[in-house]
């Protein structure tokens, strides 16, 4: 038994260091971007460096539902390529910040879906491992912050032993039917 457990530790520290060498790889393959990026499930921000100085008439930005192109007017792009998925051209702006840093704000069309990459042919990151942030519910649109209330209620219910919200309708409902037909036996019936 002893041997089974060394072996499992070894195959989680073997995990680990694969993980850890996995991740340094991917940190390495997104640091030789020309850009630097972040998400959240709504929107992508893209950082470019750019010379000191520029002004935002020396920048070319093309910016589509499905393609997106950054660089100097008169020079190859600094990015430029097929967006991995489709965004609202309509929300999505740039602007130049202290005549050195192009920021460019994508608005995601599928808010729901964290992108693996910015232009699909780069490197992609393995979007499993994002760790979101905590959001308020108040940012959360109604049908959703409705469902997240409802699955807060009934894990809270559970915890304390008590039924979930559509267990409780289960019984009101037997127990209405019930009261309607006081002639059958309901001694054996079972909410499932």
């Amino acid at each position: 038994m002893a041997e089974i457990e060394e072996e499992n530790t070894t195959t989680q520290e073997e995990r680990e260091a694969q993980e850890k060498a996995e991740k340094q790889h991917e940190d390495e393959e997104q640091a030789a971007l020309p850009y630097k990026w972040q998400q959240q499930l709504g929107d992508v921000d893209i950082t470019i460096q750019v010379p000191k100085g520029t002004r935002g008439r020396d920048l070319k930005v093309v910016i589509s539902k499905t393609k997106l192109s950054v660089g100097l007017k008169g020079q190859d792009p600094i990015m430029e390529g097929e967006l991995c998925k489709d965004i609202k051209v309509e929300d999505s702006t740039w602007t130049l910040e202290d005549q050195e840093i192009v920021l460019v704000h994508l608005e995601k069309v599928n808010s729901m879906t964290w992108w693996e990459n910015v232009l699909k042919h780069h490197p992609k990151i393995d979007t499993k491992k994002i760790v979101p942030e905590n959001s308020k519910l108040s940012d959360l649109d109604g049908e959703t912050r409705g469902m997240v209330e409802k699955m807060m209620y009934d894990n809270q219910r559970k915890q304390m032993g008590l039924p979930t919200s559509d267990e409780q309708k289960k019984m009101e409902a037997l127990e209405k039917f019930k009261k309607m037909h006081p002639e059958m036996d309901f001694s054996n019936a079972k909410i499932s």
